[in-house]
């Protein structure tokens, strides 16, 4: 395979990834016509069409489907030769694509990443913030930062880096107006501030003893997807929410929220690393980890 060849390839994962040869060719700072013209050149190459087009985006034939995913594999496998050397010394170089949890990543991540860049100066970060749950491969990057979910998917390795405990909480000024519920079964009575992610809903669950867990009943007309808007929400006194501690302990602290059952222990939320299954790790996620980790080692 060629440089040339290669590029081609690059070029066409970026217009595939944007639907676009204008925003393709830009991501690759090029101008629409060359992005355009290098996919030309290599669909007469393979002696395939790779995209349908039309005037204002383009989509994947079949066989551009199909290679997409290999030139996945080449990206991939380019990355991994490049890891192998590009720090012989197990220094952490480059560009290191981050995603973690809005609220989480803010207060907690933050300091982490600051410390990091000081300790490791060839080493650049780029961070999205979002509760969302995010394709790693698909969207390009190297590592995810999550609180709870469900199992990794194929290919994504999933590394628990830390635990903190979540407690229902409410403001002052919602149970004054509501009432201090007796117990968590008086839940169901009551305005409860809910996460849900797409199409699922957060589970509330009691802890009787100390390894049975109950599943609570918990209704309430306001459901989001962040767990920051969840803690506002219940400053505002719009209800009772069930929030990790590393978002609730200063507001017990101040009487601004009242953690509510104090003798009714609750379940543990975990916070994974999740990162793309390859032979050789890159120093920069390795290293990313393991400082997260070793910051992380309390359960609050």
């Amino acid at each position: 395979m060629t440089a040339r060849s290669l590029n081609e390839i690059v070029i066409f994962m970026a217009v595939a990834d944007a639907g676009s040869f204008a925003r393709g060719g830009q991501a690759m700072g090029l101008t629409g016509s060359a992005a355009s013209k290098a996919v030309a050149r290599l669909e007469a190459r393979l002696g395939v069409r790779l995209l349908h087009r039309n005037s204002r985006a383009v989509s994947l034939t079949s066989e551009g489907e199909r290679f997409r995913q290999s030139g996945k594999n080449i990206l991939e496998a380019v990355d991994e030769a490049e890891a192998s050397i590009a720090a012989p010394d197990g220094r952490p170089r480059g560009l290191l694509r981050l995603s973690v949890p809005d609220a989480f990543g803010r207060r907690v991540i933050m300091p982490l990443v600051n410390d990091y860049l000081e300790r490791w100066p060839e080493v650049r970060i780029d961070i999205d913030f979002s509760d969302r749950p995010v394709d790693l491969v698909e969207e390009g990057f190297d590592l995810a930062i999550r609180i709870g979910g469900e199992s990794a998917p194929d290919g994504i390795v999933s590394r628990v880096v830390a635990e903190y405990p979540v407690w229902f909480c409410a403001a002052p000024s919602y149970l004054e107006r509501r009432g201090h519920p007796a117990d968590a079964e008086a839940l169901s009575a009551h305005d409860c501030i809910l996460f849900r992610s797409r199409s699922r809903t957060q589970e509330w669950l009691g802890l009787s003893g100390s390894e049975h867990a109950d599943k609570l009943l918990a209704h309430g007309r306001l459901r989001m997807n962040s767990a920051e808007a969840i803690r506002l929400a219940a400053l505002a006194g719009l209800g009772i929410a069930l929030l990790p501690s590393f978002l609730v302990d200063d507001e017990f602290a101040t009487g601004h929220l009242v953690r509510l059952f104090p003798e009714l222990g609750t379940q543990t939320v975990r916070v994974l690393c999740l990162y793309p299954s390859r032979r050789l790790v890159d120093p920069r996620v390795r290293t990313f980890i393991d400082n997260v980790s070793a910051a992380l080692t309390r359960v609050a």
